[in-house]
């Protein structure tokens, strides 16, 4: 069994405009744009982040804004709903806060004794906001007070096939996660001793597979502290039997990439060197931050981009 891992880097997804998910991140969750960089594969589409003061491991949420992308259709083999904590006692603020910006899917729900409040995205994103106690600093900002302020991410929802339930428990218990409860058909694993992100919950479902657009969770990232402990997982899962990716330099941590036995895509991310590399804190996410293999482009780049007014 892996030690090295905390729980959750980041979640990434897939939109279909960049205006409109950043007002919906920053003006209505009260989140930080933490970066605002581009795709490495795609540099005329937008690499968003959104988390906490400094983008702490556990906090982020990044997006590929693709123009006019098609929405995505939900199923199995996917990260269903991504869980933020929020303060006990919050979910009667962002129930009306949520309802005053016209979000879809506002439901209020309970698993293994934890209240959740339950909306979509702009794009039919599934989310949730789970009382927990959490003593993460949280971002304020856009009328968000500190008593009801995300502190980061608490879980995410895997929705699984019968057929890949079992292998995917079997590779969650060996990268440190152990069975803490289950309601149904939700089982949740958790990684003890990892940060404040360290929750996943799989529910197991006859659905159709999924097919991914905006809206859609394109990967879910891991923590690790460092590139050390990283090339163990790494080894470790390919001695296992998976298909890594080589380690790839994503400016603010180092990936790598296999896919689960239920579809879903798993990255594992390193907490250095983080987002204040290229950005002083105090003004993370404000300019726009080219990849070097880019930067030659940068007026090209700035030309195709839709502008995001803050």
């Amino acid at each position: 069994m892996l030690t090295q891992i905390n729980g959750l880097h980041h979640v990434t997804s897939l939109a279909s405009g960049a205006q409109t998910n950043n007002d919906f991140f920053t003006k209505v969750l009260g989140l930080r744009r933490v970066k605002k960089t581009v795709n490495f594969d795609a540099p005329d589409v937008y690499h968003l982040y959104y988390g906490d003061q400094t983008g702490t491991p556990g906090t982020v949420m990044t997006y590929f804004p693709f123009p006019h992308a098609r929405r995505g259709r939900a199923g199995t083999g996917e990260v269903a709903t991504t869980g933020f904590t929020v303060p006990k006692g919050a979910l009667p603020f962002w129930q009306e806060r949520l309802a005053v910006f016209d979000i879809a899917g506002i439901e209020k729900t309970s698993r293994l004794g934890e209240d959740r409040l339950m909306f979509r995205g702009p794009d039919g994103d599934g989310f949730a906001l789970i009382e927990a106690e959490d003593e993460r600093t949280a971002w304020t900002a856009n009328g968000v007070p500190e008593a009801a302020a995300i502190r980061g991410f608490h879980s995410a929802d895997l929705r699984l096939s019968p057929r890949d339930a079992d292998a995917s428990a079997e590779l969650l218990r060996f990268m440190g996660y152990e069975k803490q409860g289950a309601q149904g058909a939700t089982t949740r694993y958790a990684v003890a001793g990892g940060n404040d992100a360290n929750v996943l919950d799989v529910t197991v479902t006859d659905a159709p597979r999924a097919d991914q657009g905006a809206g859609s969770v394109h990967h879910i990232a891991f923590s690790v502290d460092n590139r050390e402990a990283q090339l163990a997982v790494r080894k470790a899962l390919m001695d296992t039997g998976y298909q890594v990716t080589p380690v790839i330099d994503r400016d603010y941590f180092w990936a790598v990439y296999f896919r689960t036995p239920g579809g879903v895509l798993f990255e594992v991310a390193t907490n250095e060197p983080g987002f204040d590399r290229d950005e002083d804190t105090a003004h993370l996410g404000e300019a726009l931050k080219l990849p070097s293999q880019h930067e030659h482009l940068r007026a090209r780049i700035e030309e195709l981009l839709e502008p995001i007014v803050d």
